[in-house]
């Protein structure tokens, strides 16, 4: 009978173990290609920081951005405020003194009715010229974006969907519909019924 010989690993001498301060010095010393990827990780980082630095700035450029508009816009609107309150404060005297004037005993109402009537048209030119224009359709064709209508009613001379009366004006603050006239309009001639 032969004999097999089952090698085992740790007594076979046919392969030298390799020397263990010579591998560690192969895996420690870097690869050529091993410090090309060293080089681009490091430049990948280098474009993250700067990207996020970027980032950040853009944000609070933003916000920085955001504030100063509203400050603005505020303080734009305190400065119009002011310019319309003081084109009216002379308004205010003046109906001021057409209601001391009426108080007077004796008063004649024709003269507090022009006095107040001066003053109403001062208000309305001072308004028109901060843009207030007013929208008064009578005779004109209704229109629902600038005119409510609250009647319709028949009119022998008065084409049909023309507005007839003016119940109350409109208002536009330069394009801006303010408010809406309300108006009455035609519905054409009275419409008789057939008999039967």
């Amino acid at each position: 009978m032969s004999e097999t010989t089952n090698p085992d690993p740790k007594t076979n001498s046919a392969t030298p173990a390799p020397d263990a301060p010579a591998a560690a010095a192969a895996a420690a010393s870097p690869t050529p290609a091993g410090d090309e990827l060293a080089t681009a990780l490091a430049a990948a980082r280098a474009e993250v920081a700067a990207a996020q630095e970027r980032y950040l700035r853009a944000v609070a450029d933003h916000e920085n951005f955001r504030k100063r508009t509203v400050r603005e816009r505020d303080e734009l609107r305190q400065s119009v405020a002011a310019g319309v309150i003081e084109d009216i404060v002379p308004i205010m005297d003046n109906l001021g003194l057409a209601v001391a004037a009426a108080r007077q005993p004796g008063a004649e109402a024709k003269s507090i009715a022009d006095g107040v009537g001066m003053v109403l048209e001062q208000f309305k030119s001072t308004l028109a010229r901060h843009g207030l224009k007013e929208v008064n359709p009578l005779g004109a064709a209704f229109d629902p974006n600038l005119h409510d209508c609250i009647a319709h009613q028949p009119d022998e001379k008065v084409p049909e969907e023309k507005v007839i009366q003016v119940v109350r004006l409109g208002y536009q603050l330069n394009t801006r519909l303010v408010r809406p006239a309300s108006v009455i309009v035609s519905s054409g001639p009275a419409k008789t019924e057939a008999k039967a």
